[in-house]
């Protein structure tokens, strides 16, 4: 939890809490002047001020933040990957099981990668936790358990990009990093009534935040820039009455606050289809097999299917790759869902096998209960896939066209 200070404690700091880093703000200047030219340093201060003020009284309590200068990198991190593309809500009891389960980055790097992967599931964005467990060894085979403290070695580890790097170096080390995520872009969007195209508006966003970071609470810093997007300046209806940066807001003065930063064009996204097989033996245990370990969905596990493709597949063409002789039917209705990238659409072919079935690969492939479904790293698409079929009943698949 967040130590609770007065509202008065951030202004009682020695001057040095708001001091511009040494030459930051002749270099910002030199590359984006007039935006952040060096008379401008009285309003950087008080923005500075203004917003630990503010976050010492209202930033949020979440499970993963402590007392400035008390902060557990490995937890940290752990947050930090979770909250990658994840709301806060959804990453909250995934934190929580994983801390409780495996309370160090030792613990963690003893893991099997399979059952990291299982207590994954649900949460998405998978490659996080390949790059989570392969970071834990590594850390704790090279590094002697420790973190590096810097976002430059920081960004040396799997998964670790430029954001996460900031992050992690700032909130655990105290770094005066600037962590720059969509939050603190609307924020300061806002605050510099950035009206140009989207990179434009991108390289002057960053040089201001680099200005505005303290030599000292540079981690509070970064998390009360996250509250305040979070909380106060979100994207529609903002609550301009409540933001301590509201004297300075160049976007408030306008008198339309949520035009600020411009948007750039949203990208259409791009349809797959596919046939998935609920292939089920007579004592009621569906096939399953194993992703490879690389790509999409890596090393989790899932109801065999054609490939995902642009256009759609026919139904004797899908049964070519069929896991096995059966005869399959369709099941009404589609499973749909949408990842980063494009947008899946699956029918469903259902098909009892009768007898002995050589699985070919060995361990990649077994036969589950469906009761124990919930035992194996199945992704949420596939999760929707086992509700279709078991939806269709009698004998899980009974129903449905012959084809």
């Amino acid at each position: 939890m967040r130590a609770q200070r007065k509202p008065g404690d951030a202004k009682r700091e020695s001057p040095q809490t708001h001091a511009i880093a040494p030459n930051v703000a002749a270099s910002v200047a030199a590359n984006v002047a007039p935006n952040v030219a060096p008379n401008m340093a009285p309003s950087v201060v008080r923005i500075r001020r203004r917003l630990l003020a503010w976050y010492d009284v209202h930033g949020r309590a979440l499970p993963w933040r402590t007392p400035a200068g008390h902060a557990d990198p490995y937890r940290v991190w752990l947050s930090e990957v979770m909250l990658q593309q994840t709301t806060v809500a959804a990453t909250i009891p995934y934190y929580g099981a994983f801390v409780a389960r495996w309370p160090t980055v030792r613990d963690l790097a003893d893991a099997d990668l399979d059952a990291v992967l299982h207590a994954w599931q649900g949460l998405g964005y998978y490659a996080r936790a390949h790059n989570l467990h392969a970071t834990a060894r590594i850390v704790v085979r090279d590094l002697g358990g420790r973190f590096p403290d810097t976002a430059e070695s920081l960004r040396s580890l799997p998964g670790i990009g430029e954001y996460t790097a900031a992050a992690v170096a700032a909130i655990a080390f105290s770094r005066p990093e600037a962590v720059v995520d969509s939050n603190v872009v609307r924020v300061l969007g806002r605050l510099l009534a950035a009206d140009e195209a989207p990179t434009a508006a991108g390289a002057r966003i960053r040089a201001w935040a680099k200005l505005l970071v303290p030599n000292r609470r540079a981690g509070d810093h970064a998390q009360a820039m996250m509250d305040l997007g979070a909380t106060v300046c979100v994207p529609r209806a903002p609550r301009c009455g409540d933001c301590p940066l509201a004297r300075d807001c160049g976007a408030l003065r306008t008198g339309r606050p949520e035009s600020f930063p411009r948007r750039p064009p949203k990208a259409v996204r791009p349809r797959r289809q596919g046939v998935v097989f609920w292939t089920f033996r007579g004592d009621g245990r569906v096939l399953l097999r194993k992703r490879p370990l690389t790509g999409l969905l890596a090393g989790l596990m899932e109801f065999p299917s054609t490939d995902w493709r642009d256009r759609p597949w026919k139904i004797a063409e899908a049964r070519a790759r069929a896991p096995a002789k059966a005869t399959w039917r369709r099941l009404g209705g589609t499973v749909r869902h949408t990842f980063t990238h494009f947008d899946l659409e699956l029918a469903v072919l259902s098909g009892r096998v009768d007898g002995d079935m050589e699985l070919g690969c060995g361990s990649q492939w077994t036969w589950c209960a469906v009761e124990r479904l919930g035992d194996h790293a199945l992704p949420t698409v596939m999760r929707k896939v086992a509700r279709h079929a078991l939806g269709h009943k009698p004998g899980a698949a009974g129903r449905g066209q012959a084809s």
